[in-house]
C-alpha cells in the first residue's frame, strides 16, 4: 500500500510505501538567512515532518543535499549538519545545483524507514 500527503496538483510532501519514507525536498520558509541559518531552519522543519510522517532523524536511510553553490556553503553546511545528525549516519550526496527559488542556499531531500 502507498500512503501521500498531497501538498499540490504537482507532487507529494510525503509517500510512504512498504515501510520506506519518502520525502520531498525541504529548503527554509525563510529565504533572506544565510546558510547555516537556512540549514539550521531546514533541518528543524524536516524533523516535524519526520514526527508527522512515524520516524525520526535516528531511522534516516538517505539524505541528499542540493547547495546553490557547493564551494562556498559546503563547510558552513557541515558545521550545521554534524551537529545535527545522529550516530545512525545515512547514506548521503551534496551536489551543487540551480535553486526553483533565487534566494534557495540548500535543499534536503531525506528517505527513512519508518519507526
Amino acid at each position: 500500500m502507498i500512503t501521500r500527503k498531497i501538498i499540490n496538483e504537482k507532487m507529494s510532501r510525503i509517500v510512504e510505501h512498504n515501510g520506506t519514507i519518502y520525502f520531498a525536498g525541504i529548503v527554509s520558509d525563510d529565504k533572506e538567512l544565510d546558510i547555516k541559518i537556512q540549514a539550521k531552519r531546514a533541518l528543524e522543519i524536516a524533523e516535524e515532518r519526520f514526527k508527522e510522517a512515524g520516524t525520526d532523524k535516528h531511522h534516516l536511510l538517505r539524505a541528499e543535499i542540493c547547495l546553490k553553490d557547493i564551494y562556498r556553503d559546503f563547510d558552513a553546511f557541515n558545521e550545521v549538519w554534524n551537529a545535527w545528525v545522529s550516530d545512525e549516519k545515512p547514506a548521503r550526496a551534496c551536489v551543487e545545483a540551480n535553486m526553483a527559488s533565487h534566494n534557495t542556499l540548500v535543499e534536503i531531500i531525506f528517505t527513512a524507514a519508518k519507526k
